[in-house]
């Protein structure tokens, strides 16, 4: 049947043909011209997708039936598939993931940075598709989503749930007995604790009451070390509960190093306390990237994939071309990492970094791994590189610099100030290649020529793609 887009409507169910992935994962199928992007299905698959959205130039969709597969298409291993909000391409063979990626950031570098001719290298696949994350932060709730309603029974309803919230629902959780994102250790300790609060008749945290008790579990494992960190956000001070539950987890699970209580007593959701108690060890954990050790506590960050993070810093090094002479800029250097991993290889390096708690992990880091040639300033990058501040006085103009932003990229006023700084060569890491090819536009007016770009896959059956770029001074 011939459909027209006009007649489109909230609640239709019409057979597409997926013609190709865009940006952020979607899949787009046309209706006469007219896009449909559509959730859940992959390029070349024929489906059946409801409508639920109608808009001027475009429309979405979700799969209701397949009545086609493409050889794209694989079985998802988890059984939560389709209804938690991770993982989204688990449904794609992962080696068609990596080309969508891949076909991800040279659109980018093409329609947003307007280059053609910059060489993008082969993705760097990860060799652990599942349990490569060393973090998962897992939420309560006295409401469980129930994956299907039609046959739930009241009974089977759990009296806390313990998993993940639901795309666009943070009144319920979706609860998770399995995940393959992390360990199998990670999964014991889930189901443990959530056995805990119902044996014990501990209320999950209700935002809407504001009462209860478990907000969040947050488990962090040393993919390198060894060492986990179990971090039980509550919404009260109850050390009686805490110790109980400590001391059952510890024993039930050798494993763990240290167990830590944070208590957040703010109506926001999130999984950091406003006083933090250790009830078992040291209260942090370590973990290796390359020969240097890193202490991580429960609100540190620290690269979500170690043994990808290590792949990437190796290029970023490859890329930078350091000699033991030079004097390096480490932009938005978080906790220290990259600083840290490149500090045998040259003179010095100064990291800078907006957020405080971060620099001063970096110093820690630093003092960890004896490592002397490395300082760590605090400041905003687009006050302090347009400014002649003292710390531009005392240390010797850059060799090199490696800028790490976040999504959003590298504030405009900073790469001005990159710009003019005439620094030979410039590494730039990162997470958004949308941003990276405004930011490596911008860069070429002011004389840099972008040499080549490694995408690395930090995160599978996801859209989210890292990629290093090496630019130079022409």
């Amino acid at each position: 049947m011939t459909i027209d887009n006009e007649k489109l409507e909230y609640g239709d169910i019409v057979e597409l043909t997926i013609e190709s992935t865009g940006f952020e994962g979607k899949s787009i199928a046309r209706v006469n011209g007219f896009v449909v992007f559509v959730e859940g299905a992959v390029e070349g698959d024929v489906v059946k997708a409801k409508i639920f959205k109608v808009k001027k130039k475009y429309a979405e969709a979700n799969v209701v039936e397949v009545v086609k597969p493409s050889p794209k298409r694989t079985i998802p291993r988890c059984p939560y598939f389709g209804t938690c909000g991770g993982c989204k391409w688990q449904h794609v063979d992962y080696a068609v993931q990596l080309q969508f990626k891949q076909q991800h950031v040279a659109d980018a570098i093409e329609r947003i940075g307007g280059m053609k001719d910059v060489q993008i290298l082969p993705i760097i696949g990860s060799d652990n598709v599942y349990f490569y994350r060393n973090k998962l932060e897992f939420s309560f709730s006295e409401k469980a989503w129930m994956m299907d309603k039609n046959s739930a029974n009241l009974k089977d309803v759990p009296s806390v749930a313990l998993g993940f919230h639901v795309p666009q629902r943070w009144d319920k959780v979706l609860d998770v007995h399995e995940c393959f994102l992390q360990s199998e250790l990670s999964n014991s300790i889930l189901n443990a604790v959530r056995d805990f609060a119902i044996s014990n008749n501990i209320p999950a945290y209700s935002q809407e009451k504001q009462n209860g008790y478990f907000r969040n579990l947050v488990i962090r494992e040393g993919k390198n070390t060894g060492d986990v960190m179990v971090n039980v956000v509550t919404f009260e001070d109850t050390p009686e509960m805490m110790s109980k539950l400590s001391s059952e987890l510890t024993k039930r699970f050798p494993e763990i190093t240290t167990v830590v209580n944070n208590i957040n007593f703010r109506k926001s959701q999130v999984a950091v306390g406003d006083i933090e108690k250790v009830y078992y060890g040291e209260g942090v954990i370590h973990d290796k990237i390359g020969n240097k050790l890193f202490q991580i506590s429960a609100n540190s960050f620290f690269q979500t994939n170690t043994k990808q993070a290590e792949t990437l810093y190796r290029v970023a090094k490859e890329f930078a071309e350091l000699q033991p002479t030079d004097v390096v800029y480490d932009l938005y250097c978080g906790t220290g990492s990259i600083a840290l991993y490149i500090a045998d290889e040259v003179h010095k390096v100064i990291g800078i970094d907006v957020v405080e708690s971060a620099i001063l992990n970096a110093r820690m880091n630093a003092q960890l791994n004896v490592v002397e040639n490395c300082e760590f300033i605090v400041g905003d990058l687009k006050d302090l590189l347009t400014k002649k501040t003292e710390w531009k006085k005392q240390f010797s103009r850059p060799d090199v610099i490696f800028v790490d932003p976040p999504r959003s990229g590298i504030h405009p006023k900073a790469v001005e100030e990159l710009g003019v700084m005439n620094v030979p060569r410039l590494v730039y890491v990162s997470c958004n290649p949308a941003t990276l090819a405004r930011d490596l536009k911008m860069l070429t007016a002011y004389g840099y020529g972008v040499e080549k770009i490694q995408p690395v896959d930090m995160f599978p059956h996801t859209y989210h793609i890292e990629c290093v770029a090496k630019l130079r001074l022409r």
